[in-house]
């Protein structure tokens, strides 16, 4: 039964109805309708942001520490180009957000009225899918749907565009289970012969391994679970993508570390020479394939994905199957339970033996300083430090990114928060916002470059107001880490524009906040600085200052195979020297 209501109304509603209890936004003369209605009901939290970038990463970090659509509420023309860095950023990396925009009144629609922008043009490309709605009888149904869309398939971000007077007018409303969802139902079962086949190539690999990618998170708890149970039957090695950390836990023995351009030694040569990959839920985004004519080029190739379009995109597969990865794995561990569960033994050990070897490697070694704080040593502390807590971890975009997936231990999926696919400096304070609001007695911290952390500080005011108790680990190297390492190693030591000047003393500016900060730059008051953070019960900013011109390794140079890798020099001896890095 459909009830009569404003749209205004509906959108307040519809949020209640699809189990929405926290809004990220910031208002403005489109939206007021939708703030009155909000003003007027206490089920709903709204969280109020200083920059609408800012709004969709902490729904993106909402909606990636919990399973559950992030939701949006900003106004139009500037409100929302503003959110369409955050809603790239979910596209790109699979994350389910809802954004509502206001719009001007649909007969101003096309006359360059104040603060109209074309928001469902600007968003086309950047969003799942968007709608314009122009009649109250339609916004119900629309709104079903942005969820449904949102959340069904490949997660992404959606957005509906409300006009203001279709915020004042009145319509009907219907809830969930009467709106019409229109026609979106991807296929989430696998083909079973198809997964038949696979396990008879499971059965006769010499040289397996299982990628795996954001995928497996995404499609919930149980798929981890299924992952780690037929690793550990199978005894297959797994890798992970960025986004897939803590699918597999760190602490498993078929764990052999993330892939690709920072990935480790042993998961590197392990892709490059292993006779059968199996893809699970991964994209073979050009961080991880390097140079495609190359790319595992002795392998059998499987891929399960439930993005058909992913398929066959980059890299052809010798065996498709679009299906969610949990119902796939499901299907996958029957099927091979009942064939007898048979595994290639002797080619297994012989792999695993390969592997163990590339381990002694010790790809992450490095020069240790009782003099100059190293970065790794500071994620190492703080590993040591947080291990076994309730943690979630943010990053920025950097350097620092990839020294905390290659020196933090995830256990399990939804703990690990970070921009894979676009790369979105400032991306990281305000998803941790968005996390901690969302797990208010947990860990919350943001691993941060001094930089990046600058591109959104203004949310420092949001996590005050709020009381949002996230943790703002900086490690702060006066330069813009990852462009000086690449213009060190491939500009001929060039380095145009990548050092910072003028730059904040972060303790202080915490205290300009209300907040609590300290700056550390001795190896031996690190320690003490942690603690001092993890105790203090609300925002903290830990200023760490570090090695200047530390770089970050291993690392597939731009346009190479898997096999030809950088590394540091205290990790491999009898190599060739270049650029402060040898190469293997």
């Amino acid at each position: 039964m459909s009830r009569q209501m404003t749209g205004a109304k509906m959108v307040v509603q519809a949020l209640k109805d699809q189990g929405v209890d926290v809004v990220f936004g910031y208002p403005g003369g489109a939206v007021l309708p939708i703030y009155d209605e909000i003003f007027q009901q206490n089920d709903i939290r709204h969280i109020l942001v200083r920059h609408e970038q800012g709004a969709v990463h902490m729904a993106e970090g909402y909606a990636r520490s919990t399973g559950k659509p992030g939701v949006v509420l900003v106004t139009s023309g500037p409100g929302a180009t503003n959110a369409v860095t955050g809603m790239t950023d979910a596209l790109m990396d699979s994350i389910p957000v809802v954004v509502l925009t206001g719009q001007v009144p649909t007969f101003m629609i096309g006359t360059d009225g104040f603060q109209e922008a074309d928001t469902v043009g600007i968003t086309r490309p950047c969003t799942k899918h968007n709608w314009l709605v122009k009649e109250p009888e339609k916004l119900a149904d629309t709104l079903h749907q942005a969820f449904h869309v949102a959340t069904q398939g490949r997660p992404g971000p959606v957005l509906v565009d409300i006009p203001k007077d279709v915020q004042f007018a009145t319509g009907p409303y219907r809830g969930p289970r009467e709106a019409s969802l229109g026609h979106y139902k991807p296929k989430v079962k696998g083909d079973l012969d198809k997964i038949t086949a696979l396990v008879e190539m499971m059965e006769k690999a010499e040289r397996p391994i299982f990628y795996t990618g954001g995928g497996v998170i995404n499609s919930g708890p149980g798929a981890s679970q299924l992952l780690r149970e037929l690793a550990d039957a199978t005894g297959f090695p797994v890798t992970s993508t960025l986004m897939g950390l803590g699918a597999y836990p760190a602490s498993g023995k078929n764990w052999i570390g993330m892939l690709g351009m920072h990935g480790l030694y042993e998961a590197n040569l392990a892709m490059h020479g292993c006779d059968l990959m199996i893809n699970l839920g991964a994209r073979f985004d050009d961080r991880i394939t390097g140079r495609i004519a190359d790319f595992s080029p002795k392998s059998k190739k499987a891929h399960v994905d439930i993005d058909p379009s992913s398929i066959n995109k980059v890299i052809h597969v010798d065996l498709a199957i679009t299906g969610d990865v949990g119902h796939v794995l499901e299907d996958l561990l029957k099927v091979w339970k009942a064939r007898g569960r048979k595994v290639n033994k002797a080619g297994l050990t012989k792999w695993w033996g390969k592997i163990e070897q590339w381990k002694l490697k010790s790809c992450l070694s490095y020069k240790n300083s009782d003099k100059v704080i190293k970065p790794q040593y500071a994620l190492q502390r703080l590993e040591e430090l947080t291990r076994g807590r309730d943690r979630y971890v943010t990053t920025e975009v950097g350097q620092h990114q990839m020294w905390a997936a290659q020196f933090l231990g995830f256990e399990e999926p939804n703990r690990w928060m970070t921009s894979g696919g676009l790369g979105t400096m400032g991306y990281g304070f305000p998803a941790s916002i968005g996390v901690q609001i969302a797990h208010p007695q947990a860990l919350v911290i943001n691993v941060a470059g001094e930089a990046s952390w600058l591109m959104n500080m203004q949310e420092m005011g949001t996590a005050v107001q709020f009381r949002a108790p996230v943790k703002q680990f900086i490690l702060n190297n006066e330069r813009l880490g990852m462009v000086r390492q690449w213009q060190e190693l491939l500009h001929g030591e060039r380095y145009s524009h990548s050092w910072s000047e003028s730059l904040p003393d972060f303790a202080k500016l915490a205290e300009a906040f209300g907040a609590r900060g300290r700056k550390v730059d001795k190896p031996k008051d690190l320690d003490d600085a942690i603690q001092e953070m993890l105790d203090y019960d609300g925002p903290f900013i830990l200023d760490v200052l570090v090695e200047k011109h530390e770089n970050c390794f291993p690392m597939i140079p731009s346009g190479k195979p898997h096999n030809e890798m950088l590394l540091g020099d205290a990790s491999t001896e009898g190599a060739i020297q270049s650029g402060g890095a040898v190469l293997v």
